[in-house]
């Protein structure tokens, strides 16, 4: 079996693919849309709507229902992950999220994008209406009131974009805080904001299936909010892989205010963060124009 282990601070965190091929390996420091978010926008739904916006199947602690959602339809193997990191597949209708009950925040979010689901997905309406994911036990989830009153303040990150919802169903799931994590208000509103356009961009005019892989990064230092302890990335990044050209490429950019980088190619992504999410996928470049 292929493995690779990249040791980033203090722990690492090994993600491996079901049968033979690795899918993932995350390295965390300890067991270490347009966004604008503003609360009088803002509400929230109870937890018995919540509850019924998922299927039976997506009730379901397991990424069976959604193994489409990943490259290959491998989905990342649950028995691989460290207990410590108390984790939690759940699915979506157009995501898949690998959970963390320790962190309290999405470890990676995994997304299918195409040209005819960008297509269904405009003009579809936000709904900011956030709610705790009622699949995720209470003590390990976070809480609305875990975002509000901090300083500095904080956003709810959405890890899979509001605007990539094709569905009114979708774009409801989107606003669960198992797809949020505590981002910086300006890096969310503004410069991740155009990273996740430009990934749009991309996959519209791509030929068949591009898929994208979102999520944190605790580093050394990392900080934590509210009473239930939701840790604050210290970076968040954005993995781009075209299915059709078999180009991979990524953006990791700090969790505050900050510039655009150069997407970076998927060796230099895997040193960067300690994260070979793409296992023995075939990559034979990286982006070209966006």
């Amino acid at each position: 079996m292929y493995l690779r282990k990249v040791a980033v601070g203090l722990t690492a965190l090994v993600l491996l693919s079901s049968g033979a091929e690795a899918r993932s390996l995350l390295d965390f420091i300890k067991p270490t849309t347009p966004h604008q978010e503003n609360a009088s926008h803002s509400g929230s739904i109870s937890q018995t709507a919540a509850l019924d916006l998922y299927s039976n199947q997506q009730k379901q602690a397991s990424f069976d229902g959604c193994a489409d959602l990943f490259p290959g339809a491998k989905p990342i193997n649950m028995a691989t992950v460290p207990v410590s990191m108390k984790p939690l597949a759940l699915c979506s209708d157009n995501f898949a999220v690998l959970y963390s009950q320790t962190s309290k925040t999405p470890l990676v979010v995994v997304e299918r994008l195409n040209a005819a689901q960008l297509q269904d997905a405009k003009g579809e309406e936000r709904t900011n209406q956030f709610y705790p994911d009622p699949r995720v036990p209470k003590s390990g989830r976070a809480e609305l009131s875990d975002y509000r009153g901090q300083s500095p303040a904080v956003d709810r990150g959405h890890q899979s974009p509001a605007a990539d919802a094709p569905t009114p169903n979708a774009m409801a799931q989107s606003f669960s805080l198992s797809n949020m994590v505590p981002q910086d208000p300006t890096n969310n509103r503004k410069i991740w904001s155009k990273v996740e356009s430009d990934v749009r961009k991309f996959a519209k005019r791509a030929d068949g299936n591009v898929f994208v892989f979102t999520g944190p990064l605790f580093d050394s230092g990392y900080t934590t909010i509210g009473d239930n302890k939701v840790w604050v990335p210290t970076r968040l990044f954005k993995l781009v892989y075209d299915a059709s050209s078999k180009r991979a490429w990524a953006y990791v950019l700090p969790n505050a205010e900050t510039r655009i980088e150069k997407p970076m190619d998927y060796d230099a992504f895997v040193k960067s963060t300690g994260l070979n999410l793409l296992g023995n996928l075939p990559v034979t470049g990286s982006v070209g124009r966006i």
